[in-house]
């Protein structure tokens, strides 16, 4: 495995903290800064708002720059927003360092992953993906229990400190480690069709994206995410309130979701490299198993661990497929990464929405389960057809 992975995983570690670990901080920051829980969760859904827009505007401001020089500045700019958080005087300063490090995250993870791929022959893509984001599998398991444990003994302010010293780390392994023009163009090794020479101009990033194999994967993208996240979100109450777990109870569970979230993104890269489309369908099938079974089997106890394992397994086990497959039909356009990064998050707040809508008409706690699992079933079309499209028009060549 090349070290340069490493360096990457561990930019992705630390950009993964930032976003799990302020929900085990919130009670301790609205204190400080004396502001209502409200206001406080906009630390949360203000950083995922900057995801969104953050992985358009900074990869297309971007598309002409080298990548490696991009990743430096995206982390620089995750560190300093991190350094304002940590030492806010103020809940607008606070807030501002959590849009400033949002704003980084997903052309992170998108021109991360192209970098990532450029490592690596073409027979091992998904799996050099699959490494980068297993730094983001490893912080949603700790970045929770780790925000609140650092907060609780040395105050919150320490936990900020500590991912401004992540992100430093990870400057300087990618300064060191990652090789100048990495992702740029294919390696000789590497065939055009598999590492084709990505577009420069944002206006030929943008030509990139007219394929309609991109908008199907974009589409099954933010599918997947959206009844994953969708039911994910109310999970908590579905544990205690059906399957009688006490509220004690709902940290460990979501421990044993993120260790599936580790398993699934290592399967899923492994899978991906053999058989991609024939991986993808595969975990979107399984992932729509699993939402219905659990919604069926969530009174009991026995089950609901195993498949809050499993919905971390097959939600993730798509991901690095879905990432190589759009950016290879974009030509490797970095905006293509950058818009399926989008995509997932706009299918986060989606399924979010859809599940608090089964709630609120009465269906009960394991409604966004149910829910969940159509959406993921609209994907598994989705991505049937895509497959069945990019299969006839490779016969045809």
């Amino acid at each position: 495995m090349p070290t340069a992975l490493i360096a990457l995983a561990l930019g992705g570690f630390g950009i993964g903290l930032t976003e799990f670990l302020i929900a085990g901080l919130l009670p301790q920051v609205a204190s400080t800064f004396a502001v209502s829980e409200a206001a406080a969760g906009w630390l949360i859904s203000g950083y995922a708002l900057s995801v969104a827009v953050g992985a358009i505007a900074l990869t297309a401001a971007t598309a002409r720059l080298p990548r490696k020089q991009v990743l430096v500045g995206l982390v620089v700019l995750f560190v300093i927003g991190n350094l304002l958080s940590a030492i806010a005087p103020n809940y607008q300063v606070m807030l501002l360092g959590r849009i400033v490090a949002a704003l980084c995250h997903g052309s992170f993870f998108g021109i991360g992953s192209l970098v990532a791929r450029a490592l690596v022959g073409p027979e091992k893509k998904s799996r050099a993906v699959a490494v980068m984001f297993a730094g983001l599998t490893v912080a949603n398991v700790l970045g929770v229990p780790f925000g609140a444990l650092v907060g609780e003994r040395w105050g919150w302010r320490a936990a900020f400190w500590a991912v401004t010293g992540i992100g430093v780390l990870a400057l300087a392994g990618i300064v060191a480690l990652v090789p100048a023009g990495a992702g740029e163009t294919p390696s000789p090794t590497v065939s055009c069709r598999s590492a084709p020479i990505p577009p420069s101009s944002l206006r030929a990033q943008v030509g990139a994206l007219r394929s309609g194999q991109v908008w199907l994967t974009l589409a099954a993208t933010a599918l997947s995410y959206g009844g994953m996240f969708g039911a994910f979100s109310y999970i908590a109450y579905t544990f205690t309130e059906v399957g009688g777990f006490s509220p004690a109870d709902v940290a460990w569970l979501l421990m044993v979701y993120g260790v599936g979230l580790v398993v699934g993104n290592l399967i899923g890269g492994r899978a991906a490299d053999h058989d991609r489309d024939r991986a993808l369908v595969l975990a979107l099938v399984g992932l729509t198993g699993t939402l219905v079974a659990f919604g069926l089997l969530a009174h009991s106890a026995t089950a609901s661990v195993i498949l809050v394992f499993l919905l971390g397994v097959f939600g993730f086990a798509s991901v690095p497929g879905m990432i190589t497959r759009v950016t290879d039909f974009a030509q490797g356009a970095a905006l293509a990464a950058g818009a399926n990064v989008s995509a997932s998050n706009v299918g986060n707040a989606l399924g979010a929405w859809s599940g608090g809508l089964a709630i609120t008409a009465g269906l009960g706690y394991t409604a966004p389960l149910f829910v969940g699992a159509g959406i993921v079933l609209v994907s598994v079309v989705v991505m049937a057809v895509a497959a069945h499209r990019a299969a006839h028009h490779e016969l045809t060549q």
